[in-house]
């Protein structure tokens, strides 16, 4: 069997208030072309399908379109929620489109039920919020380690009793060794989010999402990574999916295949004339630009000057040469920092320079934790249901 392995697609995301579709689509028309060149059997998204729980009625009509085309193509769809995507609402109607070759897995009940590509056994985990659903998964703690071993030891039964030869599992989960970036929503529940790569141990791949850096954490235990930068942390990452061969009883033969980039993204540094002036930042202009000013002074008109040379610059800094303490801008930080930092930055900020204690930090994280329980109580966000338990 030849699948894909992608993730994180985050479709109806704006990067600094810049809209992310035409390079989403972009990406969207490269992944069906790629089935079509190297016959893939399977299309695997591991989670964090739509950015937004609820999301917008063009953002539907993308899934829907690249759906289909790439059934058309020849390949089977395996989708899992993430814990961006309201569980309830992606899963609609799932068990009418398996027929179609579009296989939705959002629900505890599905785990252990397997997609079946040729002979292979392909398991796709939802996200499991640690509170909702250790309970019901007999999970020993409320950790996201616990809930994914109860998840697959669910699976291993299954692969027990199986005919099939090979076996994949698709889980979104923080996997310790993973590398984070800026864009990726925090999923602490108590402080633990860590989840050990040995949680897999039993089957050939696992294809990972939530972290959007490409890696490999372990043998055989990969995260794709996002298709398209959404934060400046991104810069150094080359996007892409991985195409996963599964023959025979050897290791899964893996290669990564480059998605194409819209536009570029550009981390530049130095006072507003070295930047007006330097040569070396001619690629640059081309690029979504992240400016940190290094001038003693903060210049007037910084913003409208650089985007003369450099007209898609989005986020500028400073960090002025000499200072022995600067204090962050609060404002052009709120995009990609945790809910609890954005907080503890607020604090800083409306007190002049004086942060939060421990205290006060540990209050604000309770406060961010319930208000993310709330919103996944009310509106089925990040966590996998029942269609016949109710539970939300």
């Amino acid at each position: 069997m030849r699948m894909i392995h992608t993730s994180d697609w985050h479709l109806g995301r704006a990067f600094h208030q810049v809209g992310l579709q035409g390079a989403q689509s972009a990406f969207l028309d490269h992944l069906v072309e790629v089935v079509r060149a190297e016959s893939v059997d399977a299309v695997l998204v591991s989670g964090d399908v739509y950015d937004r729980a609820l999301p917008a009625p063009d953002t539907v009509a993308m899934l829907s379109d690249v759906v289909e085309r790439l059934i058309d193509a020849g390949a089977a769809v395996v989708l899992s929620s993430g814990n961006h995507d309201s569980a309830i609402r992606l899963g609609f109607a799932s068990r009418v489109l398996e027929r179609s070759g579009l296989h939705i897995r959002t629900s505890l009940d599905d785990i252990g039920r397997p997609v079946l590509v040729g002979d292979v056994a392909v398991h796709p985990l939802p996200y499991l919020e640690p509170s909702l659903t250790a309970g019901r998964l007999g999970a020993t703690e409320r950790t996201h380690a616990s809930v994914l071993r109860a998840a697959m030891d669910r699976v291993r039964g299954s692969l027990a009793t199986g005919s099939h030869r090979r076996s994949v599992v698709m889980a979104h989960a923080f996997v310790t060794g993973g590398a984070t970036s800026d864009s990726e929503r925090d999923i602490a529940v108590g402080g633990v989010a860590a989840v050990p790569p040995a949680v897999f141990d039993g089957v050939d791949y696992a294809a990972l999402g939530h972290l959007h850096g490409r890696q490999e954490v372990a043998e055989g235990v990969r995260y794709s990574g996002s298709p398209v930068a959404m934060s400046f942390s991104e810069a150094r990452h080359t996007k892409g999916s991985w195409l996963v061969d599964l023959a025979g009883d050897g290791a899964p033969a893996v290669h990564f295949v480059a998605a194409p980039v819209e536009r570029p993204l550009a981390l530049l540094r130095g006072t507003l004339d070295e930047l007006l002036t330097g040569r070396e930042h001619a690629a640059a202009e081309q690029a979504w630009c992240q400016v940190t000013l290094t001038d003693p002074l903060r210049p007037l008109g910084a913003m409208e000057r650089l985007r003369e040379r450099f007209p898609h610059t989005l986020d500028l800094r400073f960090a002025p040469t000499g200072s022995v303490t600067t204090m962050s801008a609060y404002a052009a930080s709120l995009t990609e920092r945790s809910d609890l930092d954005v907080c503890c930055d607020f604090l800083t900020h409306v007190r002049g320079g004086h942060g939060a204690d421990d205290a006060e930090r540990q209050l604000l994280a309770e406060a961010v934790e319930g208000a993310r329980l709330g919103r996944s109580h009310a509106e089925g966000e990040g966590s996998a249901t029942g269609r016949r338990s109710g539970a939300a």
